[in-house]
């Protein structure tokens, strides 16, 4: 396997895969660090951490994508949590288009904290789109359903996107699969 590469080809399956227990336990961790910094804004009023946390993520973000998942600090540890577990495949591109929408949001988010820091009118938009992200990890990582998985789905419904030869499946097989 290439070390820029995002998921491992599989021959049985004919696409690129990922390890859907590893992906809920990263969705879990960023959940758990977008929490941190939701209460220290919400509750704190503490703002000076939404940019540090956003950062992190969207450096996290980046280097999934750009690099290979397995290199991303929360995909790291969250497969330290779940090593021993058996495996389950899933479904790479549906994926990686899911975390590029993480990129953009966190990448937002970690621009409009910079300046929340000075501005607090900048509270709403960095609050309704720390909202969302921490809704789309909760359904990831509680329930198993990757949302942006479902609009990568809807998207090739659309026609926006080309449908690939071959359907890889999602989390917990809830797509449909050739």
């Amino acid at each position: 396997m290439s070390i820029i590469s995002f998921g491992k080809f599989d021959n049985e399956l004919g696409y690129k895969t990922l390890n859907e227990r590893t992906m809920r336990a990263s969705a879990g961790l960023m959940l758990l660090l977008g929490s941190i910094a939701s209460i220290n804004g919400f509750i704190f009023n503490r703002y000076e951490v939404i940019p540090y946390i956003s950062g992190f993520l969207m450096v996290n973000f980046m280097i999934g994508i750009f690099i290979n998942p397995k290199f991303s600090p929360t995909v790291f540890v969250g497969w330290i949590f779940v090593r021993k577990q058996s495996p389950l495949p899933i479904g790479a591109i549906q994926k990686k288009f899911a975390w590029s929408l993480g990129l953009g949001l966190s990448t937002v988010i970690f621009i409009l904290s910079l300046y929340l820091i000075n501005d607090v009118t900048y509270f709403d938009p960095v609050c309704l789109l720390c909202i969302g992200c921490l809704f789309l990890l909760f359904f990831e990582s509680v329930f198993g359903i990757c949302i942006g998985c479902k609009l990568y789905y809807l998207f090739i419904f659309l026609k926006i996107f080309k449908e690939p030869e071959i359907k890889p499946n999602c989390m917990g097989d809830s797509c449909e699969v050739d």
